[in-house]
């Protein structure tokens, strides 16, 4: 359909300006509610298809790098002292090849953070699908480091491909889940905005079976584990030249009404006349009200965004401080308490990974059909109860032959009831409380946080837990109580509602009144 068409359309058929649109059905026509069409689903081609393969080829790769790194780990760490003793004839000891490992794991870490601050200028330079495409681009580099540093003899690829990844990583929690909210109709934007924590997720499990010693966790083929995922980021980006670039960014930020009016004909097609009407007069708005806050500083400054930046980064930061990676990281030595041995552990390991991905795939239609609030209340609260439950059992954990049981059903539980809200929702709240122009900046903040405190748990965990025992799960139950009183006093509810509707709601900082 021509651009003109839609404007004949408007001549031929006033109702569209009035929110209501002739409906052609058995030869019986009729003037729905807007509003009710708003709400039906629009699952188009080529919006499935942009979801789909930019979720497999962009956040799967994410989770594969943090989940394949631990099972390898003593192959990688013999070898990188068998290249450095090769090649500068020195023999490392213990402690310097436990440091050389962690910068090898926190580099990756590092480059998360570094890629996330720098995700709003990404966003704004080179849009929504240009941050997609960078992202590719530094997977694929860094699949190829991990592919030759074994062959090259390089320690110095390897931490360079761990950097290049994490860089894309970063990138990726930063914008994609912006793009894809951006590309969606407003009823979808909830279940599209949680298919990067998804993917995220499958990745994490997708990584650890990929490790395992039976596929390539050998000490020939651990370099193929490292960079098995560049066949998901070459499949999925394929296609890549047919993806739109996002109306929002394109209107707003650039200023190219056209062109996204466009995007938006061919992702929602020439039958959703009155949802793209509707779409496009909600841009206008927005460039009606001048909202011209974009840079770091100009948003930081805000007061009427100081509240929602602190929703945003809470949730990211309070998602790592939340315990799910500390859950994972001690899940093995909880199971070997409960009698199961050290291989049959590590499986019972992989089986709880497996959990937390079937879990995630509620989150989708979870998204798209229950609020945000309550979904977010019940997830912190719950997972705030077992954390509580958890450090006592393992406290007590010899007092009765039970406990270690029961301490697999609270691990479980954990895991599951955390996909339900602290594990989906801070990946794209920032898409609902910001609008266009702020919310490059708001998305990378958030991640940042994210990076930065996953960086703070992988560093400090291991030696909190020697210092605190079981009772190291306390402060991340206490972060789950704290997320659900912010919650409760602070969140407005985003689902169904545009991001200028909402805005208004947290303007006032602390005094704002959001229910």
């Amino acid at each position: 359909m021509e651009l003109r068409n839609l404007e004949e359309s408007q001549h031929l058929y006033p109702q569209l300006t009035k929110g209501e649109v002739i409906i052609s059905n058995g030869g019986d026509r009729g003037p729905p509610k807007i509003r009710d069409c708003l709400k039906k689903p629009q699952w188009g081609k080529l919006l499935t298809l942009v979801g789909y393969a930019s979720t497999i080829g962009s956040a799967v790769p994410v989770g594969y790098c943090i989940g394949v790194i631990n099972s390898p780990a003593t192959l990688i760490k013999s070898w990188c002292n068998d290249v450095i003793n090769e090649r500068y004839n020195v023999q490392l000891r213990a402690s310097n090849l436990e440091i050389l490992w962690a910068s090898i794991v926190s580099v990756f870490l590092i480059g998360g953070a570094i890629g996330s601050l720098g995700g709003a200028w990404v966003a704004n330079k080179f849009g929504r699908k240009g941050c997609f495409l960078i992202s590719g681009l530094l997977f694929m580099i860094g699949g190829i480091m991990f592919s030759f540093c074994r062959m090259a003899n390089s320690v110095e690829m390897l931490i360079l491909g761990r950097l290049l990844v994490g860089l894309a990583s970063g990138l990726t929690t930063a914008t994609l889940p912006m793009y894809l909210t951006e590309i969606a109709p407003l009823a979808l934007r909830g279940a599209l905005g949680v298919f990067c924590a998804v993917g995220v997720t499958g990745g994490v499990v997708v990584g650890q079976v990929f490790s395992l010693r039976n596929i390539f966790g050998t000490s020939d083929l651990w370099h193929y584990a490292l960079s098995f995922y560049m066949v998901l980021v070459v499949i999925c980006y394929l296609p890549s030249y047919y993806f739109p670039e996002s109306p929002k960014y394109l209107y707003i930020v650039l200023g190219d009404r056209e062109r996204a009016l466009r995007e938006l004909l061919r992702l929602r097609g020439t039958d959703a006349l009155v949802l793209i009407q509707h779409e496009m007069e909600e841009m206008d708005m927005e460039i009606n009200t001048k909202i011209v806050t974009s840079s770091f500083f100009s948003v930081l400054r805000d007061p009427a965004l100081m509240l929602p930046l602190i929703i945003v980064c809470c949730f990211h930061g309070g998602q790592q401080f939340s315990g799910i990676n500390a859950i994972f990281y001690y899940s093995v030595s909880i199971f070997e308490k409960a009698g199961l041995s050290t291989t049959d552990a590590e499986w019972a390991n992989l089986g709880a990974g497996c959990l937390n991905l079937a879990t995630s795939f509620l989150g989708p239609v979870l998204m798209a059909k229950v609020n945000r609030r309550p979904l977010m209340m019940f997830s912190s609260a719950v997972c705030a109860c077992f954390l509580f439950t958890i450090a006592f059992i393992l406290y007590y954990i010899e007092a009765f032959s039970w406990l270690p049981m029961a301490c697999i059903v609270c691990v479980m539980g954990y895991i599951f009831f955390y996909q339900f809200g602290l594990g989906p929702i801070p990946y794209f709240i920032g898409a609902e409380l910001f609008e266009v122009a702020p919310r490059p900046v708001a998305m990378s903040m958030g991640s940042l946080a994210s990076w930065s405190c996953n960086f703070v748990i992988g560093m400090a965990f291991p030696s909190l837990s020697r210092a605190w025992g079981a009772f190291v799960f306390l402060p991340f139950s206490l972060t789950c109580a704290l997320l659900f009183l912010l919650t409760k006093f602070y969140l407005p509810e985003t689902r169904g509602r545009d991001p200028s509707e909402v805005a208004p709601l947290v303007a006032k900082g602390f005094r704002s009144k959001v229910t």
